[in-house]
């Protein structure tokens, strides 16, 4: 392997793994991650969902995690109830010819929101119109709002119940962080619910 191809790769690797320390040694977020998973296990024991959206690479992420509350996490269980509001062609296209891209995911939450439900907004901005809209037709309707977002926050701290942010300000270290921390989310609430013998 060429030597500066190697020197690359290395260095992307210590970059990401300078903020996962970062993240494991940030007090204040492990204890916001905790309280979102209370609240992410106290919605489904209640018979709530999860709900997430995102654009972009952040969408992708919503399908993840969905994904991984739905099927599995780390082991067999009976399916849980998440979305990601990112993925129906029909339902995305209508609200955005008829309303505007803006208003994508909170007119889906209007629809199928409930309170008690949570709701996960992602942006590694924090400044995503549609995202932050959301967010806000959320806590009107009672659901437990959290952001995921980097180390500025935007405007997202003060539209979430929790603001998740990823101490960096570099995209892909931020969604980076924001998988970690959805996948911690996942196993927690998979133990919790499901607990293997």
């Amino acid at each position: 392997m060429e030597n500066l191809l190697k020197e690359h790769i290395q260095a992307q690797m210590r970059e990401t793994a300078r903020n996962l320390d970062a993240m494991s040694g940030d007090e204040d977020l492990l204890e916001r991650i905790a309280a979102v998973a209370d609240a992410c296990v106290k919605a489904l024991q209640d018979g709530g969902k999860i709900l997430f959206a995102g654009n972009g690479g952040s969408a992708a992420d919503s399908q993840h995690l969905a994904g991984e509350i739905v099927s599995r996490f780390a082991y067999d269980r009976p399916g849980l109830a998440a979305f990601a509001l990112t993925t129906d062609s029909s339902v995305l296209t209508a609200i955005g010819n008829d309303y505007g891209y803006e208003y994508l995911f909170a007119r889906q939450i209007e629809a199928v929101g409930k309170g008690g439900d949570v709701f996960v907004g992602i942006s590694t901005s924090g400044r995503s119109p549609n995202i932050r809209r959301a967010l806000r037709v959320a806590r009107e309707r009672a659901l437990v709002t959290v952001g995921l977002t980097g180390r500025q926050g935007g405007d997202m701290p003060e539209c979430c119940d929790y603001c998740l942010r990823v101490p960096s300000d570099s995209t892909p270290r931020i969604q980076e962080g924001h998988i970690l921390i959805g996948h911690v989310l996942c196993s927690i609430i998979e133990q919790r619910i499901f607990p293997r013998a």
